[in-house]
């Protein structure tokens, strides 16, 4: 995809839904780690495939592995930023480290449909994704997919809204 953001609607489709389930903003934010590399790519003008190793599924588990380490590190930071959002979240080191391989492979599997440079499966060179979907197809795809991520977040805020409500206990003077 060219943009990261592309990917984010997609991706929030699937993490707001499992936020009990799936670190939300390590397998939220694994789209941006994967897109360092062509970032790195174009501006400095290297002779390399803007898709290259971090595009794979097998390096990209990798870098998953390092994101979801570096994003349990940061939970503390992370922790109150989820609660202004109102968005669930309980981070556990597996949790998190999942969440960031699993971010990874769909933007790998995404980009790998519409991309030619792509290896998802490296050490083989061939891409069984590719042509699956049209580049075009795949853009209104993403871009449509804000729509229900939009409303699974506003649900899923006031699930916690409510959640937290039901936490408090009144007090009477």
């Amino acid at each position: 995809m060219p943009f990261t953001p592309y990917h984010f609607g997609p991706h929030g489709c699937v993490a707001l839904p499992l936020s009990k389930y799936l670190d939300g903003p390590a397998f939220i934010l694994a789209n941006v780690i994967v897109d360092l590399e062509p970032l790195v790519v174009v501006s400095l003008r290297l002779d390399y495939p803007p898709h290259g190793y971090l595009h794979t599924f097998l390096i990209g588990s990798l870098a998953g592995l390092v994101w979801g380490l570096i994003a349990y590190g940061l939970k503390d930071i992370i922790k109150p930023f989820m609660q202004f959002i109102r968005i669930f979240y309980r981070p556990t080191l597996l949790k998190t480290i999942i969440s960031a391989v699993l971010g990874v492979w769909l933007h790998v599997a995404f980009d790998g449909i519409i991309s030619t440079d792509i290896k998802p499966f490296f050490p083989l060179s061939a891409n069984p994704l590719y042509g699956l979907m049209t580049a075009e197809s795949m853009y209104k795809l993403c871009a449509l997919a804000f729509i229900p991520a939009g409303l699974l977040y506003i649900l899923t805020a006031l699930v916690y809204t409510r959640n937290q409500k039901k936490r408090r206990k009144p007090t009477f003077n």
